[in-house]
């Protein structure tokens, strides 16, 4: 990077007296990396105002002072600062580029990818309150159509580096996101007034030519492990995104969002799902290769219906294209990518339009996450719960859009069918097809309805009747069978236990198999 463009400026810490750097003109706000005093710069004196939040060890692949260029023309960046956010689904990071032309740019991280933003000229003043915002709404800015895919309370929790203005550490406030058809990510921050407001698009690390990025999905180094909360087990973590984890083994899943040092939370999972291919299995993909990291079981009910059917997601990682899933259903294999940006949609509606292209609703239904093995870039959680839309175009629907939307937030994820021939060939597991095939996959038993298990109870009581003796005074009986142990009641059925099933028996519920729809 170039630096006779502009001028950076040095001075001791006034907390410590370590040289603190201001690379670009434009920061008025740093962090000593020394002694993490907050430093407000007024010209060229330095002010110390308090202490910032040590950064977490989150193993990002990005560090300060890395060096790299936009992806478009062969302008040159630094990082120089670092601010770390906790919302209501999540961490994560947003990292301050300074330009040789002393532009910044802010390079933040996306469901496992990464947007780069730039400050928008979109009319701040004009925006609506941070309260007005419902994820799922549509709305013009600028003459741009944007869905509102993101309306999350988040507070920044630790930062370093510098920054164009002066963050408040611990201050809750709204975080605002909306999509076009064509990528572009609005982000509306609503923590300065009028809000800020970044405009952005995908980007792939490798594209930034960022010096020093690791080449591999292997673990970043051997010390990176603590013990499980729940049975102290040693766990390692193998991913530099990982917020989410089980222990291998008591199974817990380990929520570690807030990094190795914050608090570990654990939660039991029972009724065990056995993936189809083991975790750490490679797969080659369109020439990349793709490791499996992560899986989960989901169940799911449509309206109206009361049968749950369910389904596997096998989460691949690729450490410089992010993260795309495997999907088993009752229906075959599909491979699905989140999406950037959003598709044109309106709630209720039978169709989609992506790219130009329309696609046809298939389903609606509610998710659920019932069993988590592996490593996730976002804390999931068993019992998660979703609403969820699929539609599909092409021959036999081949292609497939999905809708996934929570309380705070929505996402779209676009996919293509697989034959199973192609997925075990993947993976280098052509000599055992037959587990790909989904009459062959295992599957669950569906929850019973409502009115099966109305039917059972009336049956059940009026066979009690049938069964139960003429006369039969069961207080009297009790003060005999009190007197005398030996007594054998004349309100026995004949056998010496009770009615009542084992502690093997099953009635409903899903078993430790994945079923599909």
């Amino acid at each position: 990077m170039t630096t006779d463009q502009q001028r950076s400026y040095t001075a001791p810490c006034p907390g410590c007296g370590a040289p603190v750097e201001f690379a670009s003109a434009q920061s008025v706000f740093a962090v000593c990396p020394y002694c993490q005093s907050s430093i407000v710069r007024n010209g060229d004196i330095l002010k110390r105002i308090g202490k910032m939040a040590e950064v977490f060890n989150d193993y990002s692949p990005l560090k300060l002072n890395q060096t790299g260029q936009f992806a478009k023309g062969s302008e040159g960046f630094r990082l120089v600062g670092r601010l770390q956010y906790k919302g209501e689904t999540g961490s994560w990071n947003e990292w301050m580029a300074l330009g040789d032309s002393g532009e910044t740019a802010i390079i933040s991280e996306d469901n496992g990818q990464f947007v780069l933003s730039r400050a928008s000229q979109a009319p701040a003043k004009n925006l609506p309150a941070a309260d007005r915002w419902q994820p799922g709404q549509s709305i013009a800015i600028s003459g741009v159509q944007y869905s509102v895919t993101s309306v999350v309370l988040a507070q920044l929790m630790a930062a370093e580096g510098e920054m164009p203005h002066q963050p408040e550490l611990g201050k809750p406030f709204t975080v605002v996101e909306l999509r076009t058809q064509d990528d572009k990510v609005l982000s509306i921050d609503y923590s300065e007034n009028p809000p800020a407001v970044y405009l952005g698009a995908p980007v792939l690390l490798g594209s930034l030519k960022i010096a020093g990025l690791k080449g591999t999905s292997n673990k970043k180094d051997q010390g990176r492990h603590f013990n499980c909360p729940r049975c102290a087990a040693r766990v390692d973590i193998k991913l530099d995104t990982t917020q989410a984890l089980t222990c291998p083994s008591c199974g817990s899943l380990i929520d570690v969002s807030q990094g190795i040092g914050g608090e570990l939370r654990a939660a039991m999972q029972k009724d065990p799902v056995k993936p189809l291919v083991p975790l750490g299995k490679i797969a080659t993909l369109a020439g990349s290769k793709w490791q499996l990291v992560g899986f989960q079981h989901r169940v799911g009910i449509e309206p109206d219906d009361d049968e749950y059917f369910g389904w596997d997601e096998y989460l691949l990682y690729h450490s410089q294209q992010g993260f795309q899933f495997l999907v088993n259903s009752s229906e075959g294999w599909s491979l699905v990518k989140t999406l950037t940006g959003a598709p044109d949609y309106r709630a209720g509606r039978s169709t989609a339009t992506w790219k130009q292209q329309t696609y046809q609703l298939q389903s609606r239904y509610r998710a659920e996450t019932t069993y988590v093995l592996g490593e996730f870039y976002w804390p999931v959680a068993r019992g998660d719960k979703t609403d969820n839309v699929d539609f599909a175009r092409g021959k036999d629907g081949a292609q497939l859009l999905n809708l996934e939307q929570g309380a705070r937030e929505l996402s779209w994820s676009l996919g293509r069918k697989m034959t199973p021939e192609s997925v075990a060939s993947a993976f280098g597991m052509s000599d055992q097809l037959a587990l790909f095939k989904p009459e062959t996959s295992s599957f669950s038993v569906p929850k019973l309805g409502c009115m099966p298990v109305i039917i059972g109870l009336f049956l059940l009581f009026f066979l009690l009747i049938w069964m139960w003796p003429k006369g039969c005074d069961t207080a009297q009986e009790r003060r005999k069978l009190t007197a005398d142990p030996t007594y054998v009641s004349k309100c026995s059925t004949g056998t010496g236990t009770s009615g009542g099933r084992s502690s093997s028996g099953s009635w409903g519920g899903y078993s430790s198999g994945g079923s599909h729809k």
